[in-house]
């Protein structure tokens, strides 16, 4: 099974597990699954920090390649063809962050890891 991971399952996975709802946590711990990070969710957790919104992501931005080999995940780039979709969703839905991984996960067809039940608008498939 392949799974893209939402940008806070990403943290949480490497920083507070016990934060992810167990069935996310088996799946992420599971050698079957194949876990997926977007170029986006970088760009978020760099952003975010550069903002002061998430000063404890300092070490995952400082090794961040380090980060995803400990995980055991692999990234996934941001094609035109996902910048296309994410721009033209007709979802009233502000968070570019989001709307990028909705179209990924569409796009990719792959299941997206969050807590986030706002991403259900754009009927994709949500793991929680």
């Amino acid at each position: 099974m392949k799974l893209l991971l939402d940008t806070h399952a990403f943290l949480w996975a490497v920083m507070q597990p016990a934060k992810l709802s167990a069935k996310a946590r088996r799946l992420l711990e599971s050698a079957d699954t194949e876990l997926i990070v977007s170029a986006a969710s970088a760009w978020e957790i760099a952003t975010k920090y550069r903002l002061g919104r998430l000063p404890d992501a300092k070490p995952i931005l400082t090794d961040f390649n380090d980060v995803m080999r400990r995980l055991d995940a692999r990234i996934l780039a941001i094609s035109h063809t996902h910048a296309l979709r994410s721009g033209s969703y007709p979802q009233d839905h502000a968070d570019p962050f989001d709307r990028m991984l909705a179209a990924q996960a569409e796009l990719e067809h792959l299941p997206l890891v969050s807590c986030d039940t706002a991403l259900r608008q754009f009927h994709i498939e949500l793991v929680w």
